[in-house]
C-alpha cells in the first residue's frame, strides 16, 4: 500500500544515498564502492576532530585547566578523560539546530491504519508472538518535583499562604496561585488524599478544618516538607495517581496491570524493566514486594521485574555560561545525569525479541486500558509484519542465486514502508553494489512509533529532515533541536499535526536471531544542551542523544497514528483532575 504522499513517482527524486548510510558491507561479505555509496546523514556533521588526536586525554585536559585532582574525580566517577574532553567540545562547538523540511502528517510520513487491518495485526501478534518473548521498558527515574512545581513555589517562599492570599494573587494574574486554588478546591479528588489526611491526623491536625480555615500552608507543609510526606522528592512512579475501591494505584502499579494484557508470554511470564534512581530503588522494590502477589493472582501472570539504575559513568560535565567547567563552592567539578539517551545501554543488553517503551507518567485507569492494549497490539503486529518482510529480503539476498525481482521489491519496500531515501541511480548500479546497499539498509534495528494528534502537550514530534546531500527522511526530534529562525521554521513548527507520546515497539534482533549492537545506529552529535541553575548560578547541561531521538536516528522507522485516548500524561499534579484520570461513575477495577 502506498500511503506516503507523492511517492508514486518512485525513489528517483531522492538523493544518491540514504541519510543514515553506514558502510557495513564487510559484515555481509560484499565490496562497497565508496565513491558511489558515500556516507550521508540527517543532522549536523560529526565533530570527529575532537576524538582523533595523538595527544593523551590527560595531557589535553591539563591544557584545558584541569588539575590532577580533577582527573582523579573524573575517573572516580567512571568517566575517561577523553569522554569529558569530547563533552566540552560539544559545549564549545554545539551541533547546529535542525531545519525541518516539513512536518510528518497522515499520508506523508505517518500511516493511518484502517480498522480491518487493525484486527489482522492484532491477530498476527496474538497468534504468532515473538519467540524469545517481549519486554516492557519504562523510564521511571523522573522526580515529582516538576509535578509539584507550583505548590513548591509557595511552600519554599516561607510565607504562610492562605485562601485569601491565594485568591488575591490569582486575581492579579498569578497562574501559580490559580493552580494552588484548583488543587485545594479539588483536593479530595486526588488518589493520595486519604494518605494526606491520615498523615495530618497523626500529627494532631485535621485536614478538613485546615481547608475550611483556608490554612493552605498547613496542607503544603504536610505534603511537601522533607520531614513529612515529602512528595516532591519522590519519583513520579510512586505518587498515587488513580483511585479504586480495592486500593489506589501508583503509575508503577498501573504499568504492571497494563503490561499483563499485552507483554506476557504464553507461560504467563510478564517481564518489565524500570529505570530508577539509586536513591529510590528500595522504595520501588518494597512496593513490588507488597503488591506483587495480589496482582499476580488476579491477573493470572508471573511478574519478572528488574530495576535498572543509570550508572554515574553516563553522567556529563556541567559548564558555566562561558563553557568553562562549572565548579561547586568546594572547587569540585559538577556532573549531571546524561538524560534518557543513556538508557540505550539497557536495551542493548536485553535478550528479548521485542521491547515496548512507554514513559512512567503515561498511564490510564482500568476503564481506558482496553484501547491502550488494543493499540499496543496493533503496533506490535505491524512491527512483526514489517520484520517478516525484512527478514525475507535478507534471506534472499544471502542466497546463492538472488531472485531477479528481489532488488526492485526490496527497494520499493524501503521507500514506501520505511520512507527511506533510495539512490536515484539504483537501477543502473552493478548487482554487487545493489546488494550492498540493500543489505546495509535492511539490516538495522526496527521501531514502530505511535504518533498522536497535537493537543498542546510538551514534547518532540516527527519531521522530515534534510540530510547533507539533500535527502529527506522522517525523524523524531525535540522542539529544542529545531531552529525556529530558519526559513519557515516557525511556520513548520506551528503546522505540525502530530507529536511523539513515547509509544514505541522495537525489534532489536537481526534476521539470523542475533542481537544488534544498538550503539552503531545512533547519531552521536544529536546532543541536547540546556540552561539550568545550581545554587543560584546559571549552568549549561549536556544530555546524550535522546533515546528515541538521536539514540535511534539510524534505526529503520515506521510512524503510525494512534488515538489520543492512549496518551494520558501527568506533567503537573492538577493533570490528575482531568476526567481521564478520575474514576467514572460505576467503573470497576479489573483487579478484583
Amino acid at each position: 500500500m502506498n500511503f506516503y504522499k507523492n511517492l508514486s513517482a518512485g525513489p528517483a527524486t531522492a538523493s544518491p544515498v540514504p541519510h543514515f548510510f553506514v558502510d557495513r558491507s564487510r559484515e555481509h561479505g560484499v565490496k562497497m564502492n565508496v565513491k558511489t555509496m558515500c556516507r550521508s546523514r540527517v543532522g549536523p556533521p560529526a565533530h570527529e576532530a575532537d576524538h582523533r588526536t595523538t595527544v593523551s586525554g590527560k595531557e589535553k585536559m591539563a591544557r584545558n585547566g584541569f588539575t590532577p585532582k580533577d582527573i582523579d574525580q573524573i575517573e572516580a566517577h567512571g568517566l575517561a578523560p577523553e569522554q569529558v574532553t569530547a563533552q566540552l567540545a560539544h559545549f564549545r562547538h554545539p551541533p547546529p539546530l535542525f531545519r525541518p523540511d516539513r512536518p510528518c502528517t497522515i499520508g506523508d510520513g505517518i500511516r493511518s491504519i484502517p480498522e480491518p487491518e487493525q484486527h489482522r495485526l492484532i491477530e498476527r501478534y496474538d497468534h504468532h508472538p515473538p519467540a524469545r518473548g517481549c519486554l516492557k521498558f519504562v523510564p521511571a527515574s523522573g522526580a515529582a518535583s516538576r509535578m509539584f512545581r507550583d505548590l513548591l513555589g509557595f511552600f519554599n517562599s516561607g510565607e504562610e499562604i492562605d485562601l485569601a492570599g491565594a485568591e488575591s494573587m490569582a486575581k492579579a494574574g498569578r497562574k501559580d496561585a490559580r493552580a494552588l486554588l484548583d488543587f485545594m478546591g479539588s483536593i479530595d479528588k486526588f488518589a493520595f488524599f486519604d494518605d494526606l489526611a491520615s498523615h495530618l491526623s497523626a500529627g494532631g491536625k485535621d485536614l478538613g478544618k485546615a481547608l475550611e480555615g483556608g490554612r493552605f500552608h498547613e496542607v503544603l507543609h504536610c505534603l511537601l516538607d522533607p520531614h513529612e510526606m515529602d512528595c516532591a522528592a519522590l519519583p513520579k512512579g510512586l505518587i498515587k495517581f488513580h483511585a479504586y475501591p480495592d486500593g489506589n494505584r501508583t503509575p508503577f502499579e498501573e504499568h504492571l496491570v497494563e503490561a499483563a494484557s499485552y507483554a506476557s508470554s504464553g507461560q504467563g511470564r510478564c517481564r518489565l524493566n524500570c529505570t530508577v534512581s539509586n536513591a529510590h530503588r528500595r522504595k520501588f522494590e518494597d512496593l513490588l514486594a507488597r503488591e506483587r502477589g495480589r496482582y499476580e493472582r488476579m491477573l493470572g501472570v508471573s511478574f519478572d521485574v528488574e530495576f535498572s539504575v543509570q550508572p554515574p559513568a553516563t553522567d556529563t560535565i556541567a559548564v558555566d555560561p562561558d563553557n568553562r567547567p562549572f565548579r561547586t563552592p568546594d572547587g569540585r567539578l559538577l556532573f549531571r545525569p546524561g538524560g534518557h539517551g543513556a538508557l540505550l545501554a539497557v536495551l542493548n543488553s536485553r535478550d528479548e525479541d521485542m521491547i515496548f517503551i512507554k514513559n512512567i507518567d503515561n498511564v490510564a485507569p482500568d476503564r481506558l486500558k482496553p484501547e491502550t492494549v488494543k493499540w499496543k497490539k496493533v503496533l506490535a503486529g505491524y512491527m512483526l509484519r514489517l520484520q517478516d518482510r525484512i527478514f525475507s529480503f535478507m534471506k534472499g539476498l544471502h542466497s546463492e542465486n538472488v531472485n531477479e525481482t528481489l532488488p526492485t521489491e526490496a527497494v520499493t519496500f524501503l521507500w514506501k514502508e520505511l520512507a527511506m531515501p533510495v539512490p536515484s541511480s539504483f537501477e543502473t548500479l552493478p548487482n554487487d553494489e545493489k546488494r550492498a546497499f540493500l543489505l546495509d539498509a535492511l539490516d538495522r534495528p526496527l521501531r514502530v512509533c505511535g504518533m498522536v494528534e497535537s493537543m498542546g502537550e510538551p514534547g518532540g514530534g516527527p519531521f522530515w529532515l534534510k540530510g547533507a546531500r539533500g535527502d529527506r527522511a522522517p525523524q523524531i526530534v525535540e522542539k529544542g533541536q529545531i531552529d525556529p529562525h530558519a526559513d519557515d521554521g516557525e511556520t513548520i513548527l506551528k503546522s505540525a499535526t502530530h507529536f511523539n507520546p513515547v509509544d514505541l515497539v522495537c525489534g532489536i534482533r537481526d534476521w539470523r536471531g542475533g542481537r544488534f549492537d544498538l550503539n552503531r545506529f545512533t547519531d552521536p552529535d544529536a546532543v541536547l544542551i540546556s540552561v539550568k541553575s545550581k545554587g543560584g548560578r546559571d549552568i549549561k547541561a549536556l544530555e546524550h542523544p535522546g533515546l528515541w531521538n538521536g539514540g535511534m536516528a539510524r534505526w529503520n522507522t515506521a510512524l503510525v497514528e494512534v488515538p489520543a485516548i492512549t496518551f494520558n500524561p501527568v506533567k503537573v499534579v492538577n493533570d490528575l483532575l482531568r476526567k481521564e484520570h478520575q474514576p467514572a461513575q460505576g467503573a470497576a477495577s479489573i483487579v478484583k
